[in-house]
């Protein structure tokens, strides 16, 4: 059997580009003599719509394409992903669901069982679980159609469901399994997903089709790398990753193939970089600003938007104060002239000096402290707004995950913008993705990758006044966040019981400026944002 894959970039309630993009694929994979087209999960309404899903019209809107797309269903058939109103009186008012289209309609509607509500998921918030189970007849094959679900619940094996689609579907003796999918991308992700597609493989004997979306919405990446494989678990036919593609595949006469594979660094840029230019595009904005201080995390922002948006349509603002060393404007130049980024001037000596008059009947004579550095910032913030507001420019935060992480920034300052590009890149995988940049030619000037980190706030200033070595924090706010190691276990594991308790502090304690920061791009298995929600007013030490 010939099969189309279609990964396609879905903007989630953008009707009419998302029908256009669907039905060229059909016709497409028609074309290329496909006899069956595979979408991916919700590819008619995008991945999640989460609160669209209320509104009847949305729901309305979903019917009508699935109903053109059916049409053109004559010689091909068709499973695409797509929400289905629920008939029965009880349970929640809507299915998650695959519909199979052919010879002009509707024939089945297959809907998803296993509902995750974790991390960054909420299904079970809009969907009715399924209980009745069938496969999908079609050209003398009968196909096993699971909704992301067991590319995750790999038999019977998982104590949150008591139900396994597959197992259910085994008694009518499938031919196939075909999956669609929307699973967000996190840099371990790839490892993971081939291992459990191997393992369904071989468990059940069966050949699978796995067709996953591709694109940002807002802080979720969704990376493809849609596939086939043998019942053998081989993998057979692959589509790229962080890119729309589609594919007509003969499973019958395929030799397995080495799964693709890059570099863990090279993913989270290449999620970076996506996440960015989607972020901009489904917005309908074209052109960024940003603060470039000449510290290595605006210059990486710098970098990553320039390769997302082209480098004439990101701004750089440099905004030197009395704390600024010269190099940081050296610096700066060097790498707007590299990227031939355009950038403007606007020393903030003047503002500064200006608030501190407008503040002395109320600071008095009380020494110089965290107030006067947060003015600096707040200042720069304002400016950059400013510019934002009034050239139409989306700002860029630069703050990254270990200063997001122990409420290193300024809330209302340096940690102001529309999205947050660095926020789920910890500070020496900034150091990295550096070096990736660089990797054919300096673009980011050694400069900026060897000098010590500093906010410039204050004379002869650097991180290390305040915070643990990089190097030490970054591990230890890996076990934390991503790991979820509590205090004990983390002291057990030897890091130092003060450096355990400060840290975990600091990390509790600014869980109230997290909350008002940007959209975060999620790049690991563990971000700020919906996938970690914690209590603003929580007290966990151990």
């Amino acid at each position: 059997m010939k099969i189309a894959l279609a990964q396609l970039n879905i903007h989630v309630g953008n009707f009419e580009q998302n029908k256009r993009k669907i039905i060229h694929a059909v016709k497409e994979a028609e074309a290329q003599g496909a006899e069956l087209i595979v979408f991916s999960e919700q590819t008619v309404c995008g991945y999640p719509s989460r609160d669209f899903l209320e509104f009847k019209h949305f729901i309305q809107q979903c019917d009508e394409i699935v109903n053109e797309v059916a049409a053109l269903s004559q010689n091909i058939g068709v499973l695409i992903g797509s929400p289905c109103v629920n008939p029965k009186v009880e349970g929640k008012d809507l299915f998650n669901s695959a519909f199979f289209l052919y010879e002009g309609r509707v024939q089945q509607v297959i809907h998803k069982t296993l509902l995750p509500t974790y991390d960054v998921f909420d299904e079970y918030r809009y969907f009715e679980m399924n209980t009745e189970f069938a496969v999908v007849h079609f050209k003398g094959k009968k196909l096993a159609v699971t909704i992301c679900e067991d590319i995750w619940n790999v038999g019977n094996d998982n104590p949150l469901y008591p139900v396994c689609p597959l197992d259910e579907l085994q008694q009518f003796e499938p031919d196939i399994i075909i999956n669609l999918s929307a699973s967000p991308f996190n840099y371990k992700q790839i490892e993971e997903r081939n291992k459990v597609i191997v393992a369904n493989c071989k468990r059940y004997g069966l050949p699978l089709v796995y067709v996953n979306q591709v694109g940002a919405q807002t802080e979720l990446i969704f990376d493809g790398g849609s596939m086939i494989a043998d019942a053998a678990g081989n993998i057979i036919a692959q589509l790229p990753y962080f890119e729309e593609s589609l594919a007509v595949v003969d499973i019958e006469f395929q030799k397995p193939i080495a799964p693709y594979s890059h570099p863990e660094i090279q993913r989270i840029h290449d999620a970076i970089v996506m996440g960015i230019k989607d972020y901009f595009t489904k917005l309908g904005f074209s052109k960024a600003v940003l603060g470039l201080s000449g510290g290595i995390d605006s210059a990486l922002v710098l970098a990553l938007a320039a390769e997302a948006l082209g480098a004439e349509n990101v701004l750089s603002v440099l905004l030197p104060s009395g704390f600024s060393s010269s190099h940081s404007i050296d610096d700066s130049l060097a790498l707007v002239k590299n990227l031939q980024s355009p950038y403007e001037i606007i020393p903030i000596e003047d503002n500064y000096n200006q608030f501190l008059k407008t503040l002395k009947p109320q600071f008095k004579e009380l020494p110089f402290n965290v107030a006067e550095e947060n003015l600096q910032a707040r200042i720069r913030g304002t400016l950059l707004m400013a510019m934002s507001n009034k050239f139409g420019y989306i700002l860029l935060n630069t703050t990254n995950k270990s200063e997001a992480a122990v409420g290193y920034g300024t809330l209302y300052g340096d940690m102001c913008g529309g999205l947050a590009v660095l926020g789920d890149v910890y500070k020496t995988q900034v150091y990295e993705l550096c070096r990736y940049i660089n990797r054919d030619r300096e673009i980011i000037p050694e400069n900026i990758l060897t000098k010590a980190p500093s906010a410039e706030l204050r004379p002869n200033q650097k991180d290390s006044d305040s915070l643990p070595d990089y190097e030490i924090l970054d591990k230890l706010l890996f076990q934390y966040i991503e790991l979820r190691k509590g205090p004990l276990e983390l002291i057990k594991m030897g890091f130092d019981s003060t450096l355990v308790k400060r840290v975990l502090r600091m990390v509790n304690m600014n869980e109230w400026k997290r909350h008002q920061m940007a959209p975060i791009l999620r790049v690991s298995p563990k971000a700020f944002g919906t996938g970690r929600r914690m209590p603003i007013e929580g007290k966990y030490l151990g």
